[in-house]
């Protein structure tokens, strides 16, 4: 063609020879330059496109400039973004590549980010489902290490949910899981808490809404646990009570398959259970309208019951991989409230992220390095042509590591916690105190620990509502039983009844009781009362409290004719000095006080000896009497009379009236009327206190009390007759006054005193 067409209407000759004028400096262009057919159609067969013209120019003018690098935090943003795009997508239900997904992971570095953390968590989500989906009893050992290998703190509601999906789609897998659970428990305990607080509820779901197959996944799992010692007898006996409560078809066909699975394991630790269980299915087949099929079923588990459940055994040697002391066992109760924790199946964010895997890092190591030691003990000959450079380091950094745990075991007392939670959950799973006392008997406990087991007894005792004799009983078979347990049960008397105080009133009245019986059946010395001091001054209110319902339960056990032959004779001689704090032998002081107390709680009976010796005690000597005319004397008695002068009667005056004394006792002064004269007497008696001898006081010391008696002679008064040594240099007439001293309270009348020979005339 000669004639081309070009765009934007620009025409050039083809034949002309010139040359061609260098081309302009080439614009950046983005626009698509390839033919459109849409644009062909439009334009017709006459504005054909042109092929794009060859780059013939060499300037510099021509280059094209490279688009700028992105930076690495502009990667990282980019890879992020795709990759919530991709898990959105993936949500969704668009099919995403693993490849395109791995090759994001790779580019996302940052460990703090949302990101990076959900891509670990779905790679230990994905981990661990496949861990536990590959799990037999083969390879048990390898997919624990592996299971250890992952953060199963931070996925341990992964790991329960897969344990729980595939448990429910193959039960015959029953008990591999439940080993694998076991193991974990020993090292985790909070995941074994949380699958059996998921079972449970998962239980109760199911059997509210009638469905058979969760209900009987849920107890076939919660039976293995058992059989492991991960879960408490106790539960699967409130399982059975509950399913034989109301019986149906398929609760006790359920019932029928737990008692099964669990069997073997009920017939050594606790028969009890066992024989009321079984009781309860003899009565459902007897009265019971139930299937045949259900009824055929339980006369098979009376077959296995009576083969001892041989062919179904707690736990299958082979998958017996946990020891005895490492196992930790839960108590839950069917009813209580406790929670599945679902939100552990959901990531969350975590900002302490690097920090956590750094602790989990240090427990993984000791775990692994525990189970390590353990499996390839017999491979410690196989380095015996090592250098003895080589061994001795070996040998100091074992040493450093268990000096290490031994330092992180005394600070936290974990041990001491897990031994304590043994005792309790085995006393409180016990049906009576010999299987409680035979269950005890089989705890490791320690040498330096054997004190905790009566403590705990005494502490399990006390946390009662009311005193229980099942505690008793433990206590005293206990200390019945060897002689050691008797001494340590003795020392827990007097540490207990020294800090008695310091407990509330509820269980300071249990652990008298427990005590009370333990003094009763004569599991403890009698000698152990030498603690108690029974005075004002080395008791308090606790204390008289904890002995008076000490002696109460001794008196209900014995009687009190029993209990007080106890305290006499022959058996107290035999105590020896041991009960003088209860019972004092010379202090008057505290004779009073301990009889006083006996005879307050009813136990006056206690008391005869004592009030005998309180009588036989001599006497206080009594002070020394104070010196004579002494102002401090205490004890003064004064009697005097006083006569006035008088003048012989009148001849007519009545005689008597002189004789009967009816003369006014309150006369001041004789008064002469009419020729007449009256005699009037006055005797006055003084007294403070009784007093054993007499005192002679000096006339001018006179104290008078406030009670004075006051009588009138019965006898005339005799007549004075005024004599020169009557009368004084005044003229005045001196009275004569008498003064006796007498004994206050003799009621004698007042001495009376002679007459002299001038009054007689």
């Amino acid at each position: 063609m000669s004639d081309r067409s070009e765009p934007h209407g620009s025409h050039r000759d083809s034949g002309s020879p010139s040359p061609r004028p260098a081309s302009p400096p080439a614009r950046a262009d983005t626009r698509d330059r390839s033919p459109s057919p849409l644009r062909a159609t439009d334009s017709g067969p006459s504005r054909r496109r042109s092929p794009p013209r060859p780059f013939r120019g060499n300037g510099p003018g021509r280059r094209r400039t490279p688009p700028p690098q992105p930076t690495d935090e502009e990667k990282q943003a980019a890879a992020k973004a795709e990759y919530n795009r991709l898990l959105d997508a993936r949500s969704g239900g668009v099919y995403v590549p693993p490849a395109r997904l791995r090759a994001l992971q790779a580019q996302v570095q940052d460990k703090t980010s949302k990101e990076y953390q959900r891509m670990a968590w779905e790679a230990l989500k994905k981990s661990i489902n496949g861990m536990v989906n590959k799990a037999t009893a083969g390879n048990m050992r390898q997919i624990i290490n592996e299971l250890f290998g992952e953060n199963l703190i931070r996925g341990r509601g992964l790991l329960v949910q897969s344990l729980v999906k595939a448990q429910y789609a193959s039960l015959p897998f029953t008990p591999v899981y439940a080993c694998i659970a076991a193991c974990i428990n020993s090292k985790l305990p909070a995941v074994g808490e949380l699958l059996l607080r998921r079972l449970l509820l998962r239980f109760r779901k199911g059997f509210r809404r009638n469905d058979k197959t969760v209900c009987r996944s849920a107890t076939t799992f919660i039976a293995h646990l058992v059989n492991t010692q991960v879960a408490d007898e106790m539960i699967a006996a409130q399982m059975l009570m509950l399913l034989l409560h109301n019986p149906t078809d398929d609760s006790v066909e359920i019932a029928v398959n737990l008692t099964r699975e669990v069997g073997n394991y009920m017939e050594t630790m606790n028969p009890t259970i066992l024989v009321v269980v079984f009781d309860r299915f003899h009565h459902i087949l007897n009265e019971a309208d139930i299937d045949k099929r259900t009824q055929y079923a339980i006369e098979v588990l009376f077959q296995n019951r009576k083969d001892q459940f041989k062919d179904h055994p707690a736990i299958r040697d082979d998958l017996d991989l946990i020891e005895e002391e490492d196992q930790i066992k839960h108590f839950l109760e069917l009813n209580g409230k406790f929670e599945d924790e679902a939100t552990l199946n959901i990531f969350r964010y975590d900002e302490h992220w690097e920090d956590n895997e750094k602790e989990y890092a240090k427990l993984r190591r000791e775990i692994l390095n525990e189970s390590d030691s353990e499996d390839g003990s017999g491979d410690s000959g196989s380095d015996s042509g090592s250098d003895s450079g080589s061994d001795d380091d070996s040998s100091s950094d074992e040493e450093d590591a268990e000096q290490k745990a031994i330092d992180i075991k005394d600070r936290t007392n974990a041990d001491l916690v897990s031994l304590r939670r043994t005792i309790y959950l085995t006393i409180q799973s016990s049906m009576n105190a010999d299987e409680a006392v035979h269950k005890l008997l089989a705890v490791d406990l320690p040498e330096d620990r054997e004190t905790e087991l009566p403590s705990m007894v005494v502490e399990c005792c006390s946390q009662e509502k009311t005193y229980s004799k099942f505690f008793g009983l433990i206590g005293e078979r206990l200390a019945k039983l060897n002689r050691r347990w008797t001494t340590m049960f003795e020392e827990a008397f007097t540490k207990y009844y020294e800090t008695i105080h310091r407990y509330e009133t509820n269980k300071l009245r249990n652990i008298a009781c427990f005590f009370g019986h333990l003094l009763a059946s004569d599991a403890i010395g009698w000698y152990v009362l030498s603690a108690i001091h029974l005075n004002e001054e080395e008791t308090t209110s606790a204390s008289r409290i904890f002995i008076k319902i000490l002696f109460q339960e001794m008196s209900e056990a014995l009687g009190m004719p029993k209990l007080s032959a106890r305290f006499r004779g022959d058996n107290a001689q035999n105590l020896g000095s041991s009960l003088d704090g209860l019972f004092p032998v010379d202090d008057a002081r505290h004779l009073r006080f301990s009889i006083n107390y006996f005879t307050s709680i009813g136990m006056g009976v206690l008391t005869e000896e004592m009030r005998e010796r309180l009588q036989n005690l001599p006497k206080p000597a009594l002070p020394a009497p104070p010196a004579a005319g002494s102002d401090r004397s205490r004890s003064r008695s004064r009697s005097y009379s006083r006569s006035y002068h008088s003048r012989s009667p009148s001849p007519n005056a009545p005689p008597a009236a002189v004789k009967k004394g009816k003369q006014p006792a309150a006369a001041a002064l004789t008064q002469r009327r009419g020729g007449r004269s009256v005699s009037r007497s006055l005797s006055r008696s003084v007294s403070r206190s009784p007093s054993r001898s007499p005192v002679r006081g000096a006339r001018g010391n006179r104290r008078r009390s406030p009670s004075v008696s006051r009588s009138p002679s019965r006898s005339p008064a005799p007549t004075k007759r005024v004599s020169t040594d009557a009368a004084g240099p005044s003229g005045t007439r001196r009275r004569r006054r008498s003064g006796s001293v007498s004994s206050a309270g003799s009621g004698a009348p007042p001495k009376k005193h002679p007459r002299s020979d001038k009054y007689r005339a």
